[in-house]
């Protein structure tokens, strides 16, 4: 077709086992992009990022790191390895300090995340939404928060839930519009006011 280039011809895309990818793949599979997420077995690709996003993790992680204990870290953009078929990575992990281990770790296991953040973008939202929470409640993790664009412009809004142990599901605690004030898993105060949006 007299040098047509298509995504196809210009790039070898692996072909998936039959069974799907696992954690190992995901770990050791060259060349993948950046933030690539295993969730049940598909390898999920992420969009590039947006300046909300960026600004509000860059916030978000900031205000946490000023408040976490020291037997606390609090890391960006890490896999945490759930199970064999999945390995999420949330924007924001607040995991126990003795879990980092070297400075070349590229991952964490879900028993060591106190808090996943999720900050949702129009190409993630259904998994920001409904799968990861879903999974991470499932893992134990004992708390989530779901960051969102207001509707009408402003302050990012934090959505705050905390795990029911019993049912494995994440039950609503608060929703914080201007400034994030909690007592778990640590004592968290931080003013979205000062984020600065466009």
């Amino acid at each position: 077709m007299g040098g047509l280039m298509t995504a196809e011809t210009t790039h070898h895309w692996p072909v998936p086992p039959p069974d799907g990818y696992t954690v190992d793949d995901l770990l050791t599979l060259p060349d993948l992009p950046p933030h690539t997420e295993l969730l049940d077995g598909s390898l999920v690709f992420v969009s590039p990022q947006r300046f909300f996003h960026s600004v509000v993790i860059d916030a978000l992680v900031s205000g946490l790191r000023r408040t976490a204990p020291p037997e606390l870290t609090v890391a960006r953009e890490m896999t945490v390895l759930i199970d064999e078929r999945n390995g999420p990575e949330p924007d924001i992990t607040v995991v126990r300090a003795a879990a980092v281990r070297h400075s070349d770790q590229t991952h964490f296991q879900v028993r060591d995340v106190l808090l996943a953040v999720e900050v949702v973008s129009p190409e993630s939202e259904a998994r920001d939404r409904d799968t990861k929470p879903h999974k991470y409640a499932n893992a134990g993790i004992p708390h989530f928060w779901r960051v969102e664009k207001a509707r009408r412009g402003g302050y990012p809004v934090v959505q705050v839930f905390e795990l029911d142990r019993e049912t494995r599901t994440y039950r609503s605690v608060d929703t914080f519009r201007e400034q994030v004030k909690l007592s778990a898993p640590f004592d968290v105060d931080i003013d979205l006011t000062e984020i600065v949006l466009p």
